[in-house]
C-alpha cells in the first residue's frame, strides 16, 4: 500500500466493513474507498453516508485496491476470493473480519492457490446487533482486540500492513493460531449468541409469547440483545466452527444438567455454590463489555 492515498476496498459494507472504512478514513489512512456487495441499494446508501466513494464489482476491486477487507459471511468468502484471484494486482493485501478462522483459511487456500500469501486472516472482537451501512461506526474498534492468524506464506510486510491498519482504527492487535482462535471464540463469542437465539426462539414460540414479552424487563433485554444480529452471518459462523461449538455445547449442557438436578432435588447448597461461583467469576472479569 503506497504512502500516497492508498485505495481501500470493502467487500460487505455493513457494520464490520463499514466501520473499518470509516475508522481508516477518519484516521487519514486511506484515499479512495471502493465498496463491493450484493445489494445495490445498500451500496448506494454507503456512498450517501460517505463510507465508500464508488461501488464496484469484486474483480474491479482486485485490480484497483491496495488493501481489501472482506466482511462477508464466512460461507461466501471462498467464492469472492475465487472471483478476485485472476485480477489481483501486484502487492495487494487481502484480509477478513470473519469470526472463524480455520475454515476461512481452508477456503482461502482453495480459492487463491499460489496467491495465498497476500491473504492475512483476521477477526475483530467487536460488533453489535445492528446491520447494514447505517450500523457503521468509526469508533467501533477503539480499545477492542483484533486477532490475526498469519499464514506461513505471509510476507512480514503484508502482516504489518494489516496490523497497522487495525491499530489506526484504535484496536489492540494480537496473533494466534487459527485452531486456538476457533476453540476459544466458540466459548466466549459463538456460544453466547447461540444461547441467546435459542432462548429468544423458545419465548417467541410460546402460546402466550405476547404476554411474556409484554412483561419482559432489563434482564431479558440484555440477554437477548445479540439475538437480533444477522441470521445469515451467524448461521455461517456456527456451521464453520461446528466441531468447537459442539464441544462447548456439550459442556454447557453438562452444567445445565447439574442445575436441573439441584432443582429437582431441592438442593439449595448446590444451587448456591453454582450461583456464587458464576457471580464471583463475573465480578472478577474486569473488562467492560459495553
Amino acid at each position: 500500500m503506497s504512502n500516497a492515498a492508498p485505495v481501500l476496498a470493502i467487500v460487505g459494507v455493513g457494520l464490520i466493513g463499514g466501520s473499518f472504512a470509516a475508522a481508516l478514513r477518519q484516521a487519514g489512512r486511506v484515499g479512495q474507498v471502493l465498496g463491493v456487495g450484493r445489494n445495490a441499494q445498500s451500496l448506494r446508501r454507503a456512498v450517501e453516508l460517505g463510507l465508500i466513494d464508488e461501488a464496484v464489482d469484486a474483480e474491479t476491486a482486485a485490480r484497483r485496491a491496495d488493501l481489501v477487507m472482506l466482511a462477508t459471511p464466512v460461507g461466501s468468502l471462498g467464492a469472492v476470493l475465487a472471483s478476485m484471484r485472476p485480477h489481483l494486482r501486484p502487492g495487494i493485501v487481502l484480509t477478513d473480519g470473519g469470526s472463524t478462522k480455520a475454515e476461512v483459511v481452508e477456503a482461502a487456500r482453495a480459492a487463491l492457490g499460489d496467491r495465498i500469501a497476500c491473504f492475512v486472516p483476521g477477526h475483530p472482537i467487536a460488533g453489535a446487533e445492528r446491520t447494514g451501512p447505517e450500523a457503521a461506526d468509526a469508533t467501533l474498534y477503539r480499545n477492542r482486540t483484533v486477532v490475526l492468524t498469519p499464514l506461513p506464506e505471509n510476507p512480514p510486510e503484508a502482516v504489518a500492513r494489516v496490523r497497522d491498519a487495525w491499530r489506526a482504527c484504535g484496536a489492540e492487535v494480537i496473533d494466534m493460531d487459527a485452531d486456538t482462535h476457533d476453540r476459544v471464540l466458540a466459548s466466549v463469542s459463538h456460544m453466547p449468541h447461540l444461547l441467546s437465539c435459542v432462548y429468544m426462539a423458545q419465548v417467541a414460540s410460546a402460546e402466550d409469547a405476547g404476554r411474556r414479552l409484554g412483561l419482559a424487563g432489563s434482564g431479558f433485554r440484555d440477554f437477548t440483545r445479540i439475538a437480533a444480529g444477522s441470521p445469515e452471518m451467524w448461521r455461517d459462523i456456527f456451521l464453520s466452527n461446528k466441531p468447537a461449538l459442539l464441544a462447548e455445547l456439550a459442556a454447557v449442557r453438562a452444567v445445565l444438567d447439574q442445575a436441573e438436578q439441584a432443582l429437582r432435588d431441592g438442593d439449595g447448597p448446590a444451587l448456591l455454590a453454582m450461583l456464587d461461583h458464576a457471580a464471583q467469576a463475573r465480578r472478577d472479569w474486569r473488562r467492560d463489555p459495553q
